[in-house]
Formats: C-alpha cells, structure tokens, sequence
C-alpha cells in the first residue's frame, strides 16, 4: 500500500492487526479487521491464544458481514503487517478463496500498518485503560462487542466529514456513500444485474 490508506469507497481496502490486552488470568489477544474508508470494524476476535484461527475469525466476521449486507467483496485489497497468523496457509487460503487480495507491510515498519495501529490505540484509551484492570477474557469480549457496537454506530470520527464540517460515524459514513452512489432498488432487482451472464 506504499503507506497510503486513502481510498475513495467501502470494500476497497480492509486492513487487519492483533493487539493484546493484560487480564489478571494473562493476556488476551484480540484481531480487528476495519474498512480503510469508513474505519467501520468489520470484524474481530478476542482469544487466549495467537493462533491462526484467531485472525481468521475476525477475518471470516468481516467476510460474512459485507456478504450479510448484500455487498461484494471481490477484490478488496486485505492489508496487514507480516504476523505469522496472516502470512499462513489457512489465511492466504481463505483470502484468496473470497478473491481478496493479499498484501502486507514491509518488515518490521509500524508505519505500513498506521492506520489499523491507531485504531488499536483507540480502543485501548477508550476502552481497555479507563475500564481496567481486567479480569480474564470473558470480561474484555463482552466489554468489546459493546464498543465496537459503539464505536461503529455512534462515535463520530475526527476522519470522517459528512459534509462540510460535521463528524459523522463509520457506519452513517458508508451509508451516506451508498446514498449518493448506489440507487434505490426495492425490487431488489440491482444484484441479480450485476450479477455475470452465464450465456
């Protein structure tokens, strides 16, 4: 990605990253995956362990969402750092087996992976500093269903203007994008179009 997250609408770059957080029963770890342009989290997990499933969770969330909602995902450029959980068999595997595009950071360089790192951080100060300390996993999964809920439909975001000046929220900022760009279609009749001709 050359360090440039900036893209012009949702499903064009989903970025993913693991952080940790310190419980009194040891760490939990938690994977997210985000829309680069709407900073929505599409996905993530929270575990005890750093193994592959842990990623693949989040990731497979992000997919079924977008897929829920009707949206296609063909495509999408999936960013990340070089955890070993992205760069194995299974993540490669189901990436390409949704036809999303692999790419990742140079070695060792935070800046590749900024935005998702930021993301990370706020999760932190919002969520796991002020309410700590914690106690085992449970408490941090529950904890992070509510503010990914939060974060996602009622946090505006100092990135995200919905006209001039106003902040807006990642999820009234996809949907904003989908009013100007995707028409009306009660019938329902748009994804069976843009779906290929089999003749």
């Amino acid at each position: 990605m050359n360090r440039d997250f900036s893209v012009g609408a949702p499903d064009r770059l989903w970025l993913a990253d693991l952080t940790w957080v310190r419980t009194r029963s040891g760490f939990v770890y938690m994977a997210f995956v985000i829309d680069a342009y709407s900073r929505r989290v599409l996905g993530w997990r929270a575990s005890r362990s750093l193994r592959t499933d842990l990623a693949l969770d989040a990731l497979d969330m992000a997919i079924a969402a977008r897929r829920r909602d009707g949206r296609r995902i063909e495509g999408v450029t999936h960013h990340s750092d070089r955890g070993s959980q992205y760069l194995s068999i299974r993540y490669s595997q189901r990436l390409d087996d949704n036809d999303i595009v692999a790419s990742v950071g140079t070695k060792g360089d935070s800046y590749d992976n900024a935005m998702i790192e930021s993301f990370n951080g706020l999760f932190k100060w919002e969520l796991i500093y002020p309410r700590g300390p914690w106690q085992a996993r449970d408490d941090v999964e529950f904890a992070a269903l509510e503010w990914v809920d939060w974060y996602n439909h009622r946090r505006s975001h100092g990135e995200l203007l919905q006209g001039r000046y106003a902040y807006t929220t990642p999820a009234d900022h996809e949907n904003a994008y989908y009013r100007q760009h995707v028409p009306a279609d009660p019938a329902g009749t748009q994804q069976k179009q843009s779906l290929p001709n089999p003749a």
